[in-house]
């Protein structure tokens, strides 16, 4: 009896096996669709059609980036999270609304630690201090003086309440002691478009987006809020050579819908894996100063976990809440 048990069980074992080992294979057949939860035109855009790209080639199916943004992200989030978790409806995003919006937001439509599953950090990209030429400031030492002289009057814009931008302002007002007021825009697009006007005199921002404009001079990078000077600037001071101890960067990862079977989520991790390797990709990604991501899997669900600690007591310390 317990022989025929045993039989049975391992039979029923190998079938798992074969079913998963045929998803991964069979995986996808039909297009694909990933969810940008913000405007076109900004970073976030910009890298998920470059693997979006990537995927298309290698898999013989269509992954369409799908822009939809609004309420920090949280719009396209919950679109993914209440998807069928079938591999074919993914997220690609920035921070906010995987890491950040659980503080911020008092009400959220989806839980960010239990709704996805976690498949590959995309990019890391440096945090850029811009300022409108118009401003006379050509350092943060600058910046930082023209908004103590005048306090509550200097303006800066960001791609929306509790974005990584938004918080880097938020973090340079109460490390530097300036009261300098934030803009809140529906995307970076649209506060870059700001900026360049003069709308609003200065702003962070992704190095994606606005490295074009300052290789353009439309506008100026003072300073780069990471730990240390980025490859693509390589002129462009820290401000922590200005503010000891400031540091804000950003980055973007994929995730799919909670459940969504294990074979697919290997088989997208290893696409990716794969594709951020590949020399055009990391040719392509440093021209837009960012650098691809080598966490993946379970690793990459672990890093999100360590990233909600960070930036919800930034969070919490700013004050900034979303009703």
């Amino acid at each position: 009896m317990r022989g025929v048990m045993r039989r049975t069980f391992l039979a029923a074992c190998a079938a798992v096996l074969f079913s998963g080992a045929a998803l991964a294979q069979d995986y996808p057949s039909r297009p694909v669709k990933i969810i940008v939860p913000f405007p076109a035109g900004g970073s976030n855009d910009i890298i998920a059609r470059i693997v979006a790209q990537k995927l298309t080639e290698r898999n013989g199916q269509t992954f369409l980036v799908e822009n939809r943004g609004g309420a920090g992200g949280n719009i396209g989030a919950e679109t993914v999270a209440s998807a069928e978790p079938d591999g074919y409806t993914l997220l690609l995003t920035a921070p906010p609304p995987l890491t950040i919006n659980g503080a911020l937001y008092k009400k959220l439509p989806f839980d960010p630690a239990k709704a996805f599953a976690p498949v590959a950090l995309i990019a890391s990209v440096p945090i850029v201090l811009v300022v409108n030429p118009s401003v006379q400031a050509k350092n943060v030492g600058e910046l930082i003086a023209l908004a103590k002289a005048k306090p509550g009057s200097l303006n800066f814009g960001s791609s929306g309440i509790g974005s990584t931008n938004h918080l880097a302002g938020e973090l340079l007002k109460s490390m530097a002691g300036v009261d300098i007021v934030h803009v809140p825009y529906r995307g970076a697009a649209p506060a870059m478009n700001d900026l360049l006007a003069g709308q609003i005199p200065f702003m962070f921002d992704n190095m994606p987006a606005v490295l074009p404009q300052v290789q353009g001079k439309a506008i100026n990078a003072i300073a780069v809020a990471g730990v240390k000077r980025a490859e693509a600037l390589p002129d462009v001071p820290t401000v922590a050579d200005t503010v000891p101890g400031f540091e804000a960067s950003s980055w973007f990862g994929l995730v799919a819908p909670a459940k969504t079977p294990a074979p697919a989520l290997a088989k997208l991790s290893g696409e990716l894996e794969t594709i951020l390797k590949m020399p055009d990709v990391k040719k392509r990604l440093a021209e837009l100063g960012a650098e691809p991501g080598t966490v993946f899997g379970d690793a990459f669900g672990q890093f999100m976990t360590d990233e909600t600690a960070k930036w919800g007591k930034l969070v919490k310390a700013s004050g900034a809440t979303v009703d």
